[in-house]
């Protein structure tokens, strides 16, 4: 046995978080996938036949209050608070990351203008929009429909760029708490410090962050954000996201697109739209309650856990495997691309390597499961409730034999 692998094993012996791997339906794979989609928690499956044959098939429409159908979006929302730093009331769960990035931007942009909108509203001389330029595309895309429904300009810029493209003309800055391809980990105190400084608000997208490492929302005086559910929070496919507004922001919250269910008496039926209170503000239609209750089922294996033990995990784990990396794959076959430094990296280790897509799916042919991004990235995600460090082990072993 190689020293790596002997020290993978005292490693995992060691591991205050190695009993939660049993909550979840594995196999002989190593998955490093979960920062694209999460295992499935082995309790799931139970619990959503529940709900389909007992809380649908038997009790019906009585199910909205008899099960707790309406209150889910709050209910669950309030589970993942503790996960983001967030204090009851703040968060609600639905509809997609997509859709609450653009209920949240376009609110914040409202937000900066005093609740004015439209192309000529530009109080305060508010009329820009800085976007992550290394973000999603997803999220450009929205900044870009959000910039032309408020009469915006929109200024993409890198996230270390971001403080000196601020201005009083800013009215609200879209950010990634960590960048997709390389798990870079951005400052988001420091520039949602900025962001204040200039009179802007701050939105951050959470969708690689939320689950491995402390976030810190309430501490640091975010204004918007929200994330997806189906990454390390484990939801399922298409879980439902979910939208968080500082206490303080609530009551000014003007969401662009209102529905019945935000509605502050949804079941009056009324024409003219009164927003409700608090966090409900942030509902549109019906809950989509099938994937929403998969979610809560699933947010049961983080009882009893901390952020910062699954921190601390995380960054052992990628510690780890780019020193297995460092000693069995040949040199100059693949480049790092994670920060070295523990403050500037998230949950996951990206490697540039010549053609990527065809060496992930030969490492997936042989039970090493992560992903690539074009041309040249192999990501790697770390999910420390459920990844071993002989799993972090046996990927970079395999990595080197496939690329010998």
């Amino acid at each position: 046995m190689s020293d790596l692998r002997a020290e993978a094993e005292a490693l995992d012996a060691r591991d205050e978080l190695g009993g939660k791997r049993k909550e979840f339906v594995l196999d002989d794979t190593v998955y490093l996938d979960g920062n694209s989609l999460g295992a499935l928690p082995a309790h799931v499956p139970e619990r959503v036949a529940d709900v389909i044959t007992r809380q649908w098939g038997s009790l019906r429409i009585r199910s909205w209050d008899e099960s707790g159908w309406w209150t889910a979006p709050e209910r669950i929302g309030d589970r993942i608070a503790p996960l983001v730093g967030a204090g009851p009331g703040r968060i609600v769960v639905g509809d997609s990351t997509s859709v609450n990035v653009f209920k949240a931007l376009v609110a914040a942009v409202r937000i900066a203008r005093g609740g004015t909108d439209g192309p000529d509203a530009t109080v305060g001389g508010r009329d820009e929009i800085v976007v992550d330029a290394t973000t999603f595309p997803t999220d450009g895309y929205i900044a870009q429909s959000a910039a032309r429904l408020t009469g915006c300009r929109l200024l993409p810029a890198a996230p270390a760029d971001v403080p000196g493209v601020l201005g009083e003309r800013t009215a609200a800055v879209l950010l990634n708490h960590a960048d997709y391809r390389t798990g870079r980990l951005h400052d988001l105190p420091g520039l949602t410090a900025a962001v204040h400084a200039a009179g802007a608000l701050a939105v951050w997208d959470l969708c690689h962050t939320a689950g491995a490492l402390p976030v810190g929302l309430d501490e640091h005086g975010v204004d918007l954000a929200v994330g997806c559910t189906y990454k390390y929070l484990n939801g399922g496919p298409g879980s439902p996201a979910y939208l968080y507004v500082r206490e303080g922001l609530q009551d000014r919250f003007d969401s662009p697109l209102p529905g019945w269910n935000s509605h502050a008496e949804p079941f009056g039926m009324r024409p003219d739209f009164e927003a409700a209170q608090g966090a409900p503000r942030g509902r549109v239609g019906t809950p989509d309650i099938l994937s929403m209750l998969a979610l809560e089922a699933s947010l049961d294996v983080w009882d009893g856990v901390g952020v910062a033990e699954v921190r601390a995990k995380s960054l052992a784990l990628t510690d780890f495997f780019l020193r297995c990396v460092e000693a069995y794959v040949p040199q100059g076959r693949v480049e790092s691309l994670t920060p070295v430094a523990h403050a500037e990296r998230g949950s996951q280790v990206a490697l540039r390597c010549p053609g990527a897509g065809d060496v992930m799916r030969r490492l997936v042919e042989r039970g090493v499961v992560g992903d690539y991004r074009a041309p040249d990235v192999l990501r790697f995600g770390f999910t420390p409730l459920y990844v071993s460090f002989a799993d972090a082990e046996r990927a970079a072993r395999v990595l080197a034999d496939t690329l010998d």
